[in-house]
């Protein structure tokens, strides 16, 4: 089983840059594909991003295309998020999960991180 682990979040003010990490442990994750969703307060849990298994087919919610980046280091066991130019409107606790598909959809994925937490004041 497969523990994911979320870290890089924190405070930042509009226009700014975080880094999100997703670090696999218990086995490799390098056959799986990865999504990055986050939920706001209030609001339902909402994919944002996610990767194939070797990182050549990405996919984003429309509201992040072109300020948000997911990458993969297989070696590493880690997925990141680099999310630039980022809006108030980002503000939420975004998790990590692993899923056997190339999907965006929340029940496709079975493994789920504990979530990191962005703020993004204006």
């Amino acid at each position: 089983q497969v523990q994911l682990v979320e870290s890089g979040g924190g405070l930042v003010q509009a226009g700014g840059s975080l880094r999100l990490s997703c670090a696999a442990s218990g086995r490799s994750f390098s056959s799986y594909c990865v999504g990055w969703f986050r939920q706001a307060p209030g609001k339902e849990r909402e994919f944002v991003s996610a990767i194939s298994p070797s990182g050549g087919i990405t996919t984003y919610t429309n509201s992040v295309k072109g300020r948000f980046a997911i990458s993969r280091d297989n070696a590493k066991n880690t997925v990141y998020l680099q999310m630039n130019s980022l809006k108030p409107e980002d503000t939420a606790v975004y998790y990590c999960a692993e899923s056997m598909r190339f999907a965006t959809t929340i029940n496709l994925y079975d493994y789920w991180g504990q979530g990191t937490q962005v703020t993004v004041s204006s």
